[in-house]
């Protein structure tokens, strides 16, 4: 197990053979307390997903459809809950 340095700005680097391995350039940090967890996300989310309901008939472009109209509700929601 290695230790990294956290710099000023609160960055830590990810090893270059681990950001490889993981073919991806975005990660998702969990805070669990008194650990984070750092997973892989596919750089294009919708892409990945398209795998999954290939052989359901759905399309990339309805995925995408689907995800803007979600993340425009919840930006409603966010501004009806804290106003703006």
């Amino acid at each position: 197990m290695n230790s990294y340095k956290i710099t000023a700005s609160g960055q830590v680097s990810i090893p270059a053979s681990v950001r490889r391995r993981w073919g991806t350039r975005r990660v998702q940090v969990e805070d669990k307390g008194d650990h984070v967890v750092v997973r892989p996300l596919p750089d294009d989310p919708i892409a990945a997903a398209f795998g999954i309901f290939k052989d359901r008939g759905i399309k990339t472009d309805e995925l995408r459809r689907i995800a803007r109209e979600d993340e425009r509700r919840a930006e409603e929601r966010k501004l009806r809950q804290y106003g703006g």
